[in-house]
Order: structure tokens, then sequence, then C-alpha cells
């Protein structure tokens, strides 16, 4: 694939991310297999946190830890060094200071715990993203946003959160959805994170007429946000 066939391919797997982990990783080998495109796809990340739904957010956040584990365990740190680098803005993209993210508070909060537990974070920098958090979160659960995610704050109660009611089943439907890939990770079989991965990656580089036409529908989208916003 050329340059511009590997952006667009990377912005549809990161635009149609959802609570699967096999979207994640197979995400996640795709950039490791493109890494001397490692700074375009990093911007892709960005780009796609500051344009899609909140809910994709999220995804794409739980997105970026699976990547900065790959990368740290394949040795391929350019990708850490980039996220460690835009860290704040990954934070402000996924939880606004508007409040429109509110219900992400807790997906960024494990994130960064995990990320910190793995190293690729400093603990002080944790603490201090923590504290962004804090002042982010609000003091009630929002009333259609349930599991592990049900945070959101009282500028989201207003009517300021963005999520319309599909966005909010969809929201539901992915809780629940990564909920049940933990019961199943407790009960995995040891080597078949490593199948899947071996797996993903003789398909990274394949490019279907789906992803061209994902890419299509993701432009058409952002015209009209742009048109009628």
């Amino acid at each position: 694939m050329d340059p511009f066939e590997v952006r667009m391919r990377f912005t549809s797997l990161l635009s149609h991310l959802s609570a699967s982990h096999t979207s994640h990783t197979k995400a996640a080998v795709f950039a490791l297999k493109n890494r001397e495109m490692d700074e375009d796809l990093h911007s892709c990340i960005l780009e796609q946190l500051e344009r899609n739904s909140m809910n994709n957010r999220a995804n794409i956040m739980y997105f970026i830890d699976v990547l900065c584990e790959l990368a740290k365990r394949e040795n391929v740190l350019e990708f850490v060094r980039m996220m460690q680098r835009d860290i704040l803005r990954v934070v402000d993209a996924v939880v606004p200071g508007d409040g429109s993210g509110a219900a992400n508070v807790r997906v960024v909060r494990k994130v960064l715990k995990g990320l910190g537990e793995k190293g690729i974070l400093m603990q002080e920098t944790v603490g201090e993203l923590e504290g962004v958090l804090r002042e982010r979160e609000g003091g009630e659960s929002h009333p259609f946003v349930v599991g592990e995610d049900a945070t959101a704050s009282k500028g989201a109660r207003n009517g300021n959160s963005r999520l319309d009611k599909r966005q909010i089943e969809q929201r539901i439907e992915e809780d629940r959805e990564r909920h049940k890939r933990l019961r199943e990770s407790i009960w995995a079989v040891p080597g078949e994170d490593e199948k899947e991965m071996d797996k993903l990656w003789e398909e990274a580089s394949d490019i279907a007429d789906d992803d061209y036409l994902g890419a299509e529908e993701d432009r058409t989208e952002r015209q009209q946000a742009i048109e009628f916003g």
C-alpha cells in the first residue's frame, strides 16, 4: 500500500473500533506493521479523537492501551514516545473541559492507570492527569450509561453531553461487550492471544472494498457536520 492507502486504512480501522478487543488489536497490529509511517499514523489517532463521537473516543482510548503495550513488547518505541508526549491532548479530547465527555472519565482513568503500571507513563504524569480528571468528573452518575463507564457530570445531565439516543444505546452495548470480554479473559487458554495476533499480523496489510466505502462514509459525515454544524 502507498502512504495514502495506509492512512485511509488506519483511519477506517479507528473510526470503526468497537468494544471488541480484536478490533483494537487489529488496528494496533496494522500500525506496527506500517511503523515507517509512525508519525502519520499517530496524527491519525489524534485527528480521530478530536473528530469522532464520545463513544468512539472511548474506544480509541482503549485502543491506545493496546497499541502502547504491543509497541513496547515489539520494541517499536516511537509510538510510545509520541503518546507520552501528547497524552494531555489525548485526555483533553476524550474528556473535554466542557463536560461533554464526563461519561468517559472512568475509561480514561482506567487506561492511564494501566499505562502507569506498564511503565509507559510515569506515575507522576498519571497523578497529574488524575487531577485533570477530577476537575472534569461529575458527582452524579449518568442516567443512561451503566456498568464500568457510568460516570458523568452535571453538565452532561443538563444536555451538554451531545449523546443522542442511538449513541447511548451503543455505549450501553459496548460496555456490556467489554464486561463480557473481561469475564472471558479469566478463562482464556494460554497462547490464544498470541495466535490471534499472528493471524491479525498476516491480515494487516490487506485493504478491501469496505475500507474504501468506510473512508468515503467518514468523509461524507464530516462534510455534513461542517455544513450543518
